[in-house]
């Protein structure tokens, strides 16, 4: 029975957070208020309706939030849609609607995001859920890989992460297949919303799910969906400890360094930001790229790359006074030893 076994999945998942030892919390804690992120698809619906079976257990305190991409003619029929499943659960229900055109997914996503944020603000919800499931992690890895991301990328879609000081967005059916989520809804008898959307190959997502994955799993690996969402749990542990270690780099510099950075607050001039080579020296290589790119993401004006990484790295062991080449308009590194230096013109 479908419904059984993903409901003993969720209440597995609930209790898991792999950064904590000890005691590890609840994904979503005794009395939450969680806002339910529902397009009306099989995914969504699917997590709506087994929070609502475990509700009792957790006292939680739910809604029901929908985005309204103004994508297809059918939208409003859609959100409608929604609003009486809400309706009919007995669910505070929000919802938010496009005022422009959204020209691509990656627009859409950044839009989505920020008006969920908006209304668990707004409505004091801490947390927001989403019917992301082992199939997303998937294509996920697949589609990062093909961009050429490295661990951080294929490791991307996790359990939460915090969206805001005070709310998290938790993405519990990780665990769960799309297949097992469509059996879920059938067995349930929920109204699923098809969204035609989901059937244009235009969007890279649906192709890697529609073509690509069928493909893999038909000629090389018939579980390859929950092989590669545990390639991405794996390296999502690993990248945790990485960025943890890479901090370390900068708590333990030595106590003249913090003196200095206070003193340069106090007086308000501005020295060069720099980091200490000698010490970047002797750090393995995987660390010393994390090191560096938090070092660059807090200076540059936009997001390192590897190419601008790795020119940093060469200066490591080059002579004094090397110079990199640019890393954006008018900046380079250039060693001053001991130090290398971020200069600007």
């Amino acid at each position: 029975m479908i419904r059984k076994l993903l409901r003993a999945k969720l209440n597995r998942s609930l209790r898991r957070d792999a950064s904590c030892k000890e005691s590890p919390p609840a994904l979503l804690p005794q009395g939450a208020k969680i806002l339910i992120a529902v397009s009306g698809g099989q995914d969504s619906l699917c997590l709506a309706q087994l929070l609502l079976l475990v509700q009792p257990k957790w006292q939680w305190q739910l809604a029901i939030a929908h985005c309204d991409h103004q994508w297809r003619p059918d939208s409003t029929a859609n959100a409608l849609h929604v609003q009486k499943i809400a309706e009919d659960w007995g669910l505070p229900f929000y919802l938010r609607t496009a005022k422009t055109p959204l020209r691509n997914e990656a627009e859409a996503r950044t839009w989505r995001y920020a008006m969920l944020l908006e209304m668990a603000e707004v409505a004091a919800y801490g947390y927001i859920v989403t019917g992301h499931t082992q199939s997303d992690r998937a294509e996920t890895v697949l589609y990062n890989l093909m961009r050429g991301s490295g661990a951080d990328g294929l490791a991307s879609l996790t359990w939460r992460r915090s969206l805001a000081p005070n709310i998290q967005l938790v993405r519990p059916l990780l665990d769960i297949s799309r297949s097992q989520t469509a059996q879920f809804c059938q067995e349930m008898a929920l109204p699923i919303w098809l969204d035609s959307t989901n059937d244009n190959l235009t969007y890279r997502r649906n192709r890697i799910r529609q073509e690509l994955i069928p493909y893999l799993c038909q000629h090389f690996n018939p579980q390859l969906e929950k092989t590669l969402a545990q390639t991405a749990e794996i390296l999502q542990g690993d990248v945790a400890y990485l960025e943890q270690q890479a901090a370390q780099f900068w708590h333990d510099m030595p106590i003249e360094f913090h003196q200095d950075l206070n003193l340069e607050a106090e007086t308000g001039e501005n020295s060069p930001p720099r980091v200490d080579r000698v010490r970047l020296q002797v750090q393995p290589i995987a660390l010393q790229r994390r090191i560096i790119r938090q070092f660059l993401n807090q200076h540059l004006p936009h997001q390192t790359n590897f190419d601008q990484i790795e020119t940093f790295i060469h200066l490591i062991a080059a002579q004094n006074h090397s110079r990199s080449e640019p890393l954006a308009k008018g900046m380079w590194a250039e060693v001053d030893h001991p130090w290398i230096l971020l200069k600007r013109e």
